[in-house]
């Protein structure tokens, strides 16, 4: 069996295991909870990880991967999915939305640590300030782009994609981001209630 450290939080565990969902392989994963911080090690995770971040996966055969990237292609290719188109220019589009959700989550995670990680007097304002002027970039693209999507989690860019909006729920309430995004709101709304996405939100 797969293992998997994991933490209910993270966005990037959620895409991990949307899309094991998606694939048909969450019984064949061990879930290991782990205490992930920017800061403070787990080592437990660190074995696994030089990085100690998850998600960080162990396969049966003792090989240890790492991000949510590689975690999530190994997936579609141990189970000869296709949330991966294999060549052309869909496979270009599926992975640039993958990097623009990854980079909507990457972007929200370092506005929030600037507050919940960093001293007091250490805090830096226009820090956080220019990782969610990235955040409302990516939501302006995804709204721009989301006619085209796919209401179903068929796609790895559109479960990226929908997992950042999910982090952005869980961690950023106080956006709003629905009222200037409507259109996104209404795709989220539907593509949020599949079972996969659905039974692994944030908490």
């Amino acid at each position: 069996m797969m293992q998997l450290f994991y933490a209910t939080t993270s966005a990037y565990v959620r895409k991990v295991m949307v899309t094991a969902h998606c694939l048909g392989l969450t019984h064949e994963i061990e879930l290991l909870d782990s205490a992930a911080h920017p800061i403070e090690r787990d080592e437990r995770i660190a074995i696994f990880n030089p990085l100690a971040k998850v998600p960080a996966l162990r396969t049966e055969e003792g090989l240890c991967l790492y991000d949510s990237r590689v975690i999530c292609e190994y997936l579609n290719a141990r189970a000869q999915g296709d949330l991966i188109p294999p060549h052309g220019d869909a496979r270009w589009l599926s992975l640039s939305r993958q990097a623009l959700g990854d980079g909507l989550i990457d972007a929200a995670l370092l506005a929030r640590y600037e507050f919940s990680a960093r001293p007091v007097e250490k805090q830096w304002q226009g820090w956080a300030d220019g990782q969610l002027k990235k955040v409302s970039a990516a939501l302006r693209e995804i709204e721009r782009q989301v006619a085209s999507f796919s209401s179903q989690p068929n796609d790895l860019g559109l479960i990226a994609i929908g997992c950042a909006l999910g982090y952005i729920d869980f961690r950023f309430e106080v956006l709003n981001w629905r009222a200037d995004h409507p259109q996104t709101a209404a795709w989220f709304a539907v593509f949020d209630a599949h079972p996969a996405m659905a039974s692994t939100r944030p908490h």
